[in-house]
């Protein structure tokens, strides 16, 4: 267990209210804050209603007894709490290498308040050093690739490397719970995220990318005795 993602995930609960629909991030800080919230709504009289991101999610949320709704039957989301895989200075994002990010950004987007929730490694002061995940059509996928490659030189990377992700027998192509492929894209660094980011949803073939900009308002990092917030 990771004393510094358990304390952020805690952290995060402060900014939960009774009757409120939260998006319920996937990855494993993401999925500590919803054991911890099932514990709380066993002890405490809250009631929420979670949307999960991805399977996995939805799978912790049953076994924490946390209830779900589907994002059809939401008119609004309050609140959404996801980890990330980088985080920079104005709260820029790099999302996605849980292979879920298109159902995390739709649900981050809708939401009234993002809090993001880290341990300490988490943070940088350039984007980049995790590889930027872009999920794609598989149709055409190769051509996609070059195209994305193109892209990122042209938002000035210097050397982007393009590999398709695969499963952990490195033969079959990973998939997305929507059905999708994911492009990993090692770029070192990104020195200009939101000029990546509009050259690559252009591409025909992305659906979208890991970069989540200006949508996170609050980051807590987790630290080994507690967890501090920040906010813009």
């Amino acid at each position: 267990m990771n004393v510094q993602k358990v304390n952020a995930a805690r952290a995060a609960l402060d900014y939960v209210e009774d009757g409120m629909t939260l998006g319920l991030g996937s990855g494993s800080t993401a999925e500590e804050f919803v054991r911890l919230l099932g514990t709380q709504m066993a002890q405490e009289p809250i009631q929420v209603r979670g949307i999960a991101t991805s399977r996995g999610t939805e799978q912790v949320a049953r076994d924490a007894g946390v209830p779900l709704i589907s994002i059809e039957q939401a008119d609004k989301i309050d609140l959404t709490v996801d980890g990330a895989d980088e985080v920079d200075g104005r709260f820029r994002l790099v999302k996605g290498g849980g292979a879920c990010l298109l159902r995390e950004k739709i649900v981050a987007s809708a939401s009234d308040l993002m809090v993001v929730i880290i341990d300490e490694t988490k943070l940088v002061e350039t984007l980049g050093a995790f590889p930027l995940p872009v999920e794609v059509d598989p149709f055409g996928f190769t051509i996609t690739a070059k195209k994305v490659f193109d892209a990122l030189r042209r938002a000035g990377v210097p050397r982007p490397d393009v590999s398709l992700r695969r499963l952990g027998d490195g033969l079959e192509p990973l998939v997305t719970d929507g059905g999708h492929y994911i492009l990993d894209c090692s770029c070192g660094e990104i020195p200009d995220p939101e000029r990546a980011a509009a050259a690559l949803i252009e591409i025909p073939g992305v659906i979208d990318h890991g970069l989540f900009l200006d949508i996170a308002r609050v980051v807590i990092v987790g630290e080994d005795d507690g967890a501090r917030a920040m906010e813009l």
